[in-house]
C-alpha cells in the first residue's frame, strides 16, 4: 500500500509539473508569437451585428451607390444580378426603379444575333451586374499586374483572425457563438479601407504600391479609396 501511495503521489506531482510546464511554454510561445503578429483587426459595432442584428436598407442602398460611383471602376459584382438588389434581405430597391437604373446605366453583351454577331443592349433585371473588365488579363493590364477581387461576397470570403494563447481558443470560440459574432469579414474590409497611412521612413515601396497597415506585406495596389465628398448620397446623408 505504501508503495502504491508513493507512486501515486509521485505521479500526481509529475502531472502537475507537466501541466505547469505546458502552460508556461504556451505563455512563452504566445508572447513570442505576439512579438511577430501583424496588426489586430478591431471589432466594430454594426447594425447587423450579434444575434439580434438587422440590416439597414438605407445603409445598404448607400453602399451600392459607393460601389457604383467608386469601386466599380476596378471591381466587379459578377455573382449578383440586378434583381438581387430588390429582393428581401438586400438593399430592397424599388423593382421598377431598379429596372430603370439597369437599363439607363448599364450595357451588357448578348447574342449572337441572326448574323452571328454579339451585340450590346440595355441591361435587364435578370442580367448579372457587368464587371469593368472582360477578363483577368485585361484587369491585370489595367492595374499594373494586380487583380482586383470581385466584391460579390467579399465580406463572407474574409475574416478577422484573433491572436490569442492556444489554451484560450475554446473560450473565445464559445464567446463568439453565444454572442452571435459573424461580422469578421465586415471588420476586415473596414480595417483594410481605413488602414492607409504613410510608410515608415526606412521602407522602400514598390512602384505603384501604397502602404496599408492591414494588408499582408503592407503594400497594396489599390489607391486609397476614401475621400470626403467623393460620393453625394441620393438620400441626402452626409
Amino acid at each position: 500500500m505504501t508503495s502504491i501511495f508513493d507512486y501515486s503521489r509521485f505521479g500526481g506531482a509529475t502531472l502537475a509539473a507537466a501541466l505547469l510546464a505546458s502552460l508556461t511554454a504556451g505563455s512563452v510561445r504566445a508572447a513570442e508569437e505576439h512579438d511577430h503578429m501583424g496588426p489586430q483587426i478591431a471589432r466594430q459595432h454594426w447594425s447587423f451585428g450579434g444575434l439580434m442584428g438587422r440590416f439597414d436598407n438605407n445603409q445598404l442602398q448607400r453602399g451600392f451607390q459607393v460601389y457604383k460611383d467608386v469601386c466599380a471602376s476596378c471591381h466587379g459584382l459578377k455573382r449578383l444580378t440586378f434583381r438581387n438588389l430588390s429582393e428581401p434581405g438586400g438593399p430592397e430597391f424599388d423593382p421598377e426603379g431598379l429596372k430603370n437604373l439597369a437599363a439607363r446605366d448599364y450595357k451588357v453583351t448578348d447574342g449572337p444575333n441572326d448574323q452571328g454577331k454579339m451585340f450590346k443592349r440595355a441591361a435587364l433585371p435578370s442580367d448579372a451586374i457587368p464587371s469593368p473588365f472582360s477578363n483577368e488579363q485585361e484587369a491585370r493590364s489595367a492595374n499594373n499586374g494586380a487583380l482586383p477581387p470581385d466584391l460579390s461576397v467579399i465580406a463572407r470570403a474574409r475574416a478577422a483572425e484573433v491572436e490569442r494563447p492556444f489554451y484560450t481558443v475554446p473560450f473565445g470560440v464559445l464567446m463568439d457563438v453565444t454572442r452571435g459574432y459573424q461580422e469578421g469579414g465586415a471588420d476586415y474590409v473596414y480595417a483594410l479601407l481605413t488602414g492607409y497611412t504613410n510608410p515608415p521612413a526606412d521602407m522602400k515601396m514598390s512602384e505603384g504600391m501604397h502602404f496599408n497597415t492591414m494588408f499582408p506585406g503592407n503594400q497594396i495596389a489599390m489607391i486609397p479609396p476614401l475621400q470626403d465628398g467623393r460620393v453625394k448620397y441620393q438620400d441626402g446623408t452626409p
